[in-house]
């Protein structure tokens, strides 16, 4: 018997979850539109709607005088999201693949463990990690910032890499060796290329967390090694610079372009959902 589509309950279900989503996008967009038009404003204070139109304050964030603390805080993330996304990448890659064909329970409680850093309180993480790392006895640097943000980001690069993995037939291994091609070679010209769009959406999504992290960097750096989202959250608690929003709406336009980019050339959409 065919399920009649358009009875009164499929209209119901229907206009209650199109509301439901209309209302989750407007919760998610909202505070974007917010703060981009907020950045144009002509105003001294950071307020909403804003009085006037002005380029004022993308302005002051370009010059190198009066924003200079900001630079060096964009170089700093710059610098350790780069360096962080590279090796994590190289880790979680490697680690994708020793635990791929392994259907051992010791090693999904190694992949659980792996992710783990993705539902651990970020505060508590970045606390341990600054207790742990006085301990040993190093002090704030950006290479410890480095060390924090691997663990942080690699479960990102982890998870799509492993999700590109079952993509991979084995049969294509398996005639590469009949073949007589090494298992380097075999890496290189089969393997490699078939993940490699998994390996560079988790990169970006990694990169992206970096940028974006708070707790880590908050524990971790200190006044030499200042980062911008803590620089960013300093500019607000004490003067509300209205530069904060045009760095806000600069940010949400670049990762925006990104996003786009990134999604045209992995189809990072689908590889997200897997």
């Amino acid at each position: 018997m065919t399920r009649q589509l358009n009875t009164p309950t499929d209209r119901g279900y229907s206009l209650v979850m199109g509301t439901l989503a209309v209302i989750g996008l407007g919760i998610l967009i909202v505070p974007v539109i917010i703060v981009l038009l907020s950045s144009f404003t002509s105003s001294t204070v950071l307020k909403f709607p804003p009085p006037g139109f002005s380029l004022r304050w993308y302005e002051a964030l370009l010059d190198p005088v009066r924003s200079r603390h900001v630079h060096v805080a964009l170089s700093n993330s710059l610098w350790v999201a780069l360096s962080a996304t590279a090796l994590a990448a190289i880790l979680a890659t490697l680690a994708a693949l020793a635990l791929n064909r392994v259907s051992r329970p010791s090693a999904r409680a190694m992949e659980a463990g792996f992710l783990s850093p993705l539902i651990l309180p970020g505060l508590a993480f970045g606390l341990a990690t600054l207790m742990y790392f006085s301990i040993l006895g190093f002090r704030p640097s950006l290479n410890l910032l480095i060390a924090g943000h691997i663990v942080v980001i690699a479960p990102f690069i982890f998870r799509t890499t492993l999700a590109s993995l079952t993509q991979l037939d084995p049969a294509l291994h398996e005639s590469s060796a009949s073949l007589g091609a090494g298992r380097l070679y075999t890496f290189r010209r089969i393997t490699l290329p078939i993940i490699a769009p998994g390996i560079a959406a988790g990169a970006f999504l990694a990169f992206v967390a970096s940028m974006d992290n708070v707790p880590v960097s908050l524990f971790l750096s200190n006044a030499r090694t200042n980062m911008l989202p803590i620089r960013m959250w300093g500019m607000m608690e004490t003067t509300l610079d209205v530069r904060v929003a045009a760095m806000s709406g600069a940010l949400i336009v670049v990762v925006l372009v990104l996003m786009i980019v990134m999604d045209r050339l992995t189809n990072l959409t689908r590889r997200m959902s897997m």
